[in-house]
């Protein structure tokens, strides 16, 4: 390829150890960083707009052509921590939930857990920036990511959707895997890994240069996010892409 691959990440702490080889330089000469929300993300990769995405994984179906490219990906085998059902009240009161803008892997997962694991048939609305304020009484709300992290300390009731994958399923979770929309060489794939485990590696420094009082993020990055799983990835998509069929 005649230019740069353009790579595109989310702007959540959960991808700073997979990208901070990238930010400290590594691969500059051939890549150039992107960074957005989840679902922004997976439409730059739909339309081409970048070659490779680390993407929620209920997007891939709607991809041409898609390859999962890396050994690193964004999963948990059981607690998340940043993938939560919030409330004021316990679930079986909850009569309305507020729906996350940004990723669609999160709202199809909730769908699936209320149906088939607490069997609730709550009201749904797709919620809109600012939404957390509306979590109160018996409506609860999805919330992610970085503000995932902070509504903990504010909610009475937390639902872990990786917990309660994992206790329906008793299967690991992947929320997000680096895709690619075309082919790539198996050099370039080698070095993009050598590049994702660099911050792996230096975790301590991760943690030090994103400062965060909300949450401890040594426990989050090593104990709740499995950056590199030992599971079979492409088994655990497989399930939940079966599943997602049903809740288009």
């Amino acid at each position: 390829m005649d230019r740069k691959i353009r790579v595109g990440a989310v702007s959540y702490l959960n991808t700073k150890p997979l990208i901070y080889g990238f930010e400290k330089g590594m691969m500059k000469e051939t890549v150039e960083l992107v960074i957005d929300y989840p679902s922004n993300i997976a439409t730059k990769l739909i339309n081409d707009e970048i070659d490779i995405g680390l993407i929620p994984i209920a997007a891939i179906p709607v991809l041409k052509e898609y390859y999962i490219i890396s050994d690193f990906c964004i999963a948990c085998d059981g607690t998340v921590g940043s993938v939560c059902l919030f409330s004021d009240t316990p679930l079986n009161e909850v009569k309305t939930i507020l729906l996350d803008y940004q990723s669609r892997t999160s709202v199809v997962l909730l769908k699936i857990l209320l149906k088939e694991y607490w069997g609730i048939s709550p009201v749904f609305i797709e919620a809109k920036e600012g939404y957390e304020d509306s979590i109160k009484g018996t409506t609860a709300g999805l919330v992610i990511g970085d503000r995932a992290l902070q509504q903990r300390l504010r909610s009475k009731f937390i639902y872990d959707l990786g917990e309660a994958w994992k206790k329906m399923t008793g299967q690991p979770f992947v929320f997000a895997a680096w895709v690619s929309n075309k082919q790539l060489t198996p050099e370039f794939i080698a070095e993009f890994n050598n590049t994702n485990e660099f911050g792996l590696i230096n975790i301590d420094n991760v943690v030090k240069e994103n400062p965060y009082s909300a949450y401890d993020l040594h426990h989050y990055y090593t104990d709740n996010i499995k950056f590199k799983p030992v599971f079979n990835k492409l088994e655990v998509i497989t399930l939940f892409l079966e599943k997602l069929n049903n809740y288009k």
